[in-house]
This record gives C-alpha cells, sequence and structure tokens, in this order.
C-alpha cells in the first residue's frame, strides 16, 4: 500500500466465529480463531496537518475534528479521537492510511481489524506503546460504534491473534490447537450487518425468553464440548459439533437460504461438518474438511453460488506486525 517514508505499518488479522456466536453475548462459551491469510492494513506517517485517516477501498477520507461528510465516515473519525485521546495527543497531526483484504459485512471481524490495526501504527507515529489489554478495550470500544452490543470476542481474537475460548466476564483463555483444521470460508455474497443479526435474536428472547434460553444453553454446551475435541485433535467431533451449531442457530431465525445451501453442498462434497460463521442472515459460512477434499469442497461452493471461497489452515501460532 503506498506509505511514503517514514512509515509506521501495521496489520491484524480477520477472525473467524468457530462456535457459539450470539449465544455468547449472553454469556454462553464461543470458540473464535484468526485467519492470518486475511488481514487489515494500516500506514501512519508525520505531517503538519491535523490527524486524518484514507480508506484505500472506499476511497474516502476525514480529518479528526472536521464535518464529516457522510455517516460511513463517522466511525473512523471516531476511530481517531479514540485513539488520540488513549495516547493524550491534544492536537495531534499525522496521515494514515488503511485498507483490508477483509470483505466487510461478512462476519469476519473486518472493523476490528481495521481499528486494530489502526491504533497500532498510530501509536508507532505518537512515540507511544500499547498493551495488549489496552489495545483490546480500544478496539472494543470501536466495536460498541459499529455494532451495538457486542461480544467483545472479535476484538479478543484480532488483538490476541489466537485461537480463544471467550466467555464474557471471564478471563481469556488462549487455546492449544492439537492438530492443524482446514477450513474453507465461502461467502454468500449477501452483505449483512452484525447489529442488524443481534437486535433480530435480541427480539426473540424478549418475545420468548424461556425458549431462547435454552438454544443459548445448547449452544454453549456444544461449545465446551468443541473445545475438548479441538484441542484433543477429534476433528470428526469437532465436524458434527459445528453442524450441529448450524442447526441451533437456524432455530434462532438467523440463517439464511443461501447459507444453508452452501452448508449442504459443503457436507455432500466430504466436509466433516458446517455451519454459519458471525452474524448470519447472509455473510460467510465455514467447513470443517480434511485436507485431501479440500478441492472437492471448494468446488461445490463455488457450483453451489458462493461469490467467493477461500480456505485457510487453522494452527497454534500468533503472527505480530
Amino acid at each position: 500500500m503506498p506509505c511514503n517514508r517514514p512509515p509506521f505499518k501495521s496489520s491484524a488479522p480477520a477472525k473467524i466465529i468457530l462456535l457459539g456466536e450470539h449465544a455468547v453475548v449472553y454469556g454462553m462459551p464461543a470458540i473464535a480463531a484468526p485467519i492470518q491469510s486475511l488481514r487489515a492494513y494500516a500506514c501512519a506517517q508525520p505531517s503538519d496537518t491535523p490527524l486524518s485517516i484514507r480508506s484505500l477501498e472506499f476511497e474516502k477520507s476525514v480529518a479528526i475534528g472536521s464535518p464529516a461528510s457522510d455517516d460511513s465516515l463517522r466511525p473512523l473519525q471516531q476511530l481517531l479521537q479514540i485513539a488520540s485521546s488513549y495516547f493524550g495527543m491534544r492536537k495531534p497531526t499525522g496521515d494514515l492510511v488503511i485498507r483490508s483484504d477483509i470483505p466487510v459485512a461478512g462476519g469476519l471481524g473486518s472493523g476490528a481489524a481495521v481499528s486494530a490495526a489502526a491504533i497500532r501504527a498510530l501509536a508507532a507515529l505518537f512515540g507511544r506503546s500499547v498493551s495488549n489489554e489496552d489495545l483490546n478495550q480500544l478496539v472494543f470500544e470501536m466495536e460498541r460504534i459499529h455494532h451495538g452490543t457486542p461480544s467483545g470476542i472479535d476484538n479478543t481474537v484480532v488483538v490476541y491473534e489466537r485461537p480463544v475460548y471467550f466467555q464474557r466476564g471471564k478471563d481469556l483463555e488462549l487455546l492449544t490447537v492439537k492438530r492443524p483444521c482446514h477450513i474453507v470460508i465461502a461467502d454468500t455474497g449477501r452483505a449483512t450487518m452484525t447489529r442488524e443479526a443481534v437486535s433480530r435474536v435480541r427480539q426473540r428472547y424478549e418475545q420468548r425468553q424461556s425458549a431462547t434460553e435454552e438454544v443459548f444453553v445448547s449452544i454453549g454446551q456444544v461449545a465446551s464440548n468443541a473445545r475438548g475435541a479441538l484441542e484433543s485433535g477429534k476433528l470428526g467431533q469437532l465436524g458434527a459439533l459445528m453442524s450441529e451449531n448450524h442447526r441451533l442457530l437456524r432455530q434462532l431465525g438467523i440463517s439464511s437460504p443461501e447459507l444453508d445451501e452452501l452448508v449442504d453442498a459443503s457436507i455432500a462434497a466430504g466436509a466433516m461438518g458446517a455451519k454459519l460463521s458471525g452474524g448470519g442472515m447472509g455473510g460467510n459460512m465455514i467447513a470443517l474438511v480434511d485436507g485431501s477434499t479440500v478441492p472437492a469442497v471448494r468446488r461445490a461452493l463455488r457450483q453451489a453460488g458462493a461469490a467467493r471461497v477461500v480456505d485457510f489452515v487453522l494452527s497454534l501460532g500468533p503472527v505480530y506486525s
């Protein structure tokens, strides 16, 4: 990405929720992991003008304290304000450029990744340091702006860049992946906002609290069991639990015909398990596959109408850049 010298560069990964989305907002555990091959990037450089941020994807820019020309720029402006306040910069100057390989509104943590990369780059620009703990909280503040009532799982995975077992109000637990997991991700091509999906589940909870709580508890139990499968390398069991998680998410009403079709296509092509990942109602699904079946599953997903198919190997090992 263009960045004149001296550059202060940073990046942060996308994330997938392996199990437990939506129920995690209501106190149940969830498992999530970084996607190291999909990242957001930030490049900061000194200037004599008020601190500004420019998005290469949307070809838009805004400066701190300046009127935003449209609503899409306000979160970027708030990002500058939150970071500058944390670092104690009263009249910050500089130029920040961001870009991302992560699809927006696809449940892959695009907003959290951009925020994490941007704040790390600004820390370098300002000659400051930021701990992972503080960065996690700052990115969570941005997640609240984007999503309203986030669980906190996106920012946690993106900042620590490790598979995590996450439960609201409890200490973060980093997971050990016993055996590498081949994951295929398919995009329905239908962008959805996490805020909308979270709102739909909340309405369901308010209208049918007891029945919805039962689904949340079942999802939490699936996530708990999946932790043991992941850490012991029982991939067949993990795949079955992923499929069960998808069935439960359908009960919450946040799947879609496109997601269900892709899930079914991946299973028919040999996947060990599959489910929607993230907010749902569109966005992405994930399938757990054996390394030898990756080509067949990718092919089946494209034939089933996936707008984009990528795959990666989930294994232990953070990447900091």
